[in-house]
């Protein structure tokens, strides 16, 4: 059955990637860094624009979550990475492709889709990420709503104040936060930057209408 291919860039573990397999796409991801965990079906460590640059032909879809740390106010030193959102978005403009870039809140980019857990049957998990879509996409989805002790997985590993709250400790954190997020093969650290695959099984549906509705999936040869 052919699937059509989406390129994930800035990829980490493929908590994205996971989300568009169950939407239907073959997932090629690509990030600076040696994924070992990574979820898609292929995984190519580069420099994610030039490999944009060099092979965005090839897909049919693509999907990017520049780096957020330069956006997150609660920390005061900048990585000098602010530049990788408007980079990404000028070169996916000019591909002809539809795409989608992930970020946090606080990212100046369009909002999209403005997605959290408790909006995925994740009730226990807040993690707003904001969605900008080559399609400037809409949809009515249900309001956020969660129970008395939601879970935040933020900070590369560093449990959030509902950590300590709780009194969670250790390996009892790491499988809350893991059940919190839908997601079962990362660590800790590669938990805090990923994203739930709930949202892009969610938003995957969205593209493939888009890539139906503009004749793409005809073209398929995987």
């Amino acid at each position: 059955m052919y699937r059509p291919s989406l390129l994930d860039l800035f990829c980490c573990a493929g908590g994205a990637a996971r989300g568009y397999q169950r939407a239907g796409f073959y997932v090629v991801g690509v990030d600076i860094k040696h994924q070992r965990n990574y979820a898609g079906d292929e995984f190519y460590q580069a420099d994610a624009l030039e490999f944009l640059a060099e092979h965005y032909q090839k897909f049919d879809a693509i999907h990017a979550s520049p780096p957020c740390q330069d956006f997150i106010p609660t920390i005061p030193e900048k990585h000098g990475t602010a530049h990788f959102l408007p980079d990404t978005r000028d070169f996916l403009l000019k591909t002809g492709k539809p795409w989608i870039i992930e970020n946090i809140p606080g990212a100046p980019m369009r909002a999209d889709f403005k997605l959290c857990g408790c909006m995925f049957q994740l009730p226990r998990l807040r993690r707003q990420r904001l969605f900008e879509t080559s399609w400037h996409g809409f949809a009515l989805l249900p309001p956020c709503h969660h129970p008395e002790h939601p879970i935040s997985v933020t900070g590369h590993g560093v449990p959030s104040a509902n950590y300590y709250r709780d009194n969670l400790r250790g390996v009892e954190y790491g499988i809350l936060a893991k059940k919190a997020m839908g997601i079962d093969w990362m660590t800790r650290d590669e938990l805090s930057q990923a994203i739930p695959p709930a949202y892009t099984e969610y938003l995957g549906g969205q593209l493939m209408n888009v890539l139906g509705a503009n004749g793409r999936l005809s073209n398929a040869n995987r």
